[in-house]
C-alpha cells in the first residue's frame, strides 16, 4: 500500500463564484432590512433598528462576501458583529441567516478543529439573541437557533468531505495513469526488444545473402562475367534491403534487450503452420484470401505474422467460443488483414500485445485498429502499403 496527503482547499472557482457570493450577500442585506421593518414586536422585547443598528447588519453581512477564500475570519467578524447587535437588543432572526452561512462556510472550507469551535461560538451567539423571546417561545426559540446553527455545520461537513473525496479520486486516477504510461512505455521498450531481435535474423539473412552472392561472383568472375554481374545486382539490392531494415530499426529502437534468445524468423510462408496450432488448440478459423498476392520483404512480412499470431492467440484466450474469421486483402496498393470473432469476449485491455502489434505496423507505415464489434466480439484489422513493402 502507498501512503498519500491531499490538500483541499476549495477556493473560489472564478468570477461565477465571487458574483454569486455578491448576489447572495446582497439579497441577505435586504431580507434583514425586510426583517427588521416587518418586525412583529406586540411585548416590546426588542430595540428599534436605528443607524447603528443599520451599521452593524452590514457589519454582519458584508464580510460574508469572502467566505471562500477566508472562512475563519469572516466566520468571526460575522459572529463578532452579531454578538453586539444582539446585545444592544436588536431583532435576533434578522442575523440568523448570516451566522448560518458564515457556520457553514467555515465548516465546508476547514477541518472539524477549527469549524467545531467556531460553530460552538455561534451557537452561544444565537442562544444570546434569544434570551429575548416572546411568551411561550423561552424553549423553541432557543433550540430553533441550535439546530440551524448545527445544520449548517453539518451541510458544511459534508460539503468538505465531498470535497476531500473528489481530490484524493482525483490523485489517484493521476497516479494510475501514470502507471499505466509507465507500464506501456516498459511494455513498448520490451517489444521493441523482440522486434529488434527478429530484426536481427532479417539483417542475418540478407548479409548471407550477400555473402552468397559475392562468392559466387567472386568465383565467376573471369569465366562469366554475366552472371558475375547479375550476382553484383542481387548483392546491391538485398543491401539496399538490408540498409532500409537498418533505417527503421534506428528511427524506432533506442535500447535492445537480451531477455530472450533471438527469434525464429517467420512470415506469411508459415501461416499455415500457424492455422495448424491454433486450430490443434480447439479453435475454428475461417480464411478468405482475396486479390493477387505479393511477395512481402522479410520484416513487413514478419510484421504480419506477429499480427496475425498475437490476434489469434487473443481469440483462443478471451473469445468464446474461440472461433474466428480472417481475411486477407491484397490490392494494388496494400494489404488489408481482418480477423474477427463474434462471440462473447472477456476484458481485453491496452495491453502488452495490443502495444506491440501497434509498435509492428508503425514501423512500416501501416495502421491497426483494435476494437470491440457492435454486435459482440472483437475485431482487428491491419492496413499496410504495398509501395516499400514489397519485393
Amino acid at each position: 500500500m502507498f501512503a498519500y496527503r491531499v490538500e483541499v482547499r476549495l477556493l473560489p472557482s472564478g468570477r461565477v463564484a465571487a458574483v454569486f457570493d455578491v448576489a447572495l450577500t446582497v439579497w441577505m442585506v435586504a431580507l434583514s432590512q425586510y426583517f427588521v421593518w416587518r418586525m412583529p414586536d406586540p411585548y416590546g422585547l426588542w430595540t428599534d433598528v436605528d443607524t447603528t443598528g443599520r451599521v452593524l447588519l452590514a457589519v454582519v453581512h458584508v464580510p460574508l462576501i469572502a467566505r471562500r477564500r477566508y472562512p475563519v475570519a469572516v466566520c468571526w467578524l460575522t459572529c463578532g458583529g452579531a454578538a453586539v447587535y444582539l446585545t444592544i437588543g436588536y431583532y435576533h432572526s434578522a442575523i440568523t441567516f448570516a451566522v448560518a452561512l458564515a457556520v457553514y462556510s467555515v465548516a465546508a472550507y476547514r477541518r472539524p478543529r477549527v469549524s467545531v469551535p467556531a460553530t460552538v461560538a455561534a451557537n452561544a451567539v444565537l442562544l444570546w439573541g434569544n434570551r429575548l423571546v416572546e411568551p411561550g417561545m423561552e424553549l423553541a426559540g432557543p433550540a430553533t437557533a441550535v439546530m440551524v446553527a448545527l445544520i449548517a455545520w453539518a451541510f458544511g461537513e459534508a460539503t468538505r468531505r465531498a470535497a476531500e473525496q473528489r481530490a484524493t479520486l482525483r490523485v489517484l486516477t493521476q497516479r494510475l495513469e501514470r502507471e499505466q504510461e509507465e507500464q506501456a512505455r516498459r511494455a513498448v521498450v520490451r517489444e521493441q526488444g523482440r522486434i529488434a531481435r527478429e530484426l536481427h535474423d532479417v539483417i542475418a539473412h540478407h548479409m548471407s545473402v550477400v555473402s552468397v552472392q559475392a562468392g559466387l561472383g567472386r568465383y565467376v568472375f573471369d569465366a562469366d562475367p554475366p552472371t558475375a554481374r547479375r550476382t553484383l545486382d542481387v548483392i546491391g539490392e538485398v543491401a539496399h534491403e538490408a540498409l532500409d531494415e537498418m533505417r527503421r530499426m534506428l528511427a524506432m529502437l533506442r535500447s535492445s534487450t537480451d531477455e530472450a534468445p533471438f527469434a525464429e524468423v517467420a512470415g506469411l510462408a508459415q501461416l499455415d503452420d500457424l492455422l495448424a496450432r491454433v486450430r490443434a488448440a480447439g479453435a475454428t478459423v475461417d480464411v478468405t484470401v482475396t486479390g493477387v498476392s505479393a511477395r512481402l520483404h522479410p520484416g513487413p512480412d514478419l510484421c504480419v505474422y506477429r499480427i496475425i499470431q498475437e490476434s489469434l492467440t487473443n481469440v483462443l484466450k478471451h473469445a468464446d467460443p474461440p472461433h474466428a474469421r480472417m481475411s486477407l486483402c491484397w490490392s494494388a496498393t496494400g494489404l488489408t488483414v481482418r480477423v474477427e470473432n463474434d462471440g462473447a469476449v472477456g476484458p481485453v485491455g491496452e495491453g502488452y500485445g495490443l502495444v506491440g502489434m501497434r509498435e509492428r505496423a508503425r514501423l512500416y507505415d501501416g495502421r491497426l485498429r483494435a476494437d470491440p464489434r457492435p454486435g459482440g466480439g472483437f475485431e482487428v484489422t491491419l492496413e499496410l502499403p504495398l509501395d516499400e513493402v514489397t519485393a
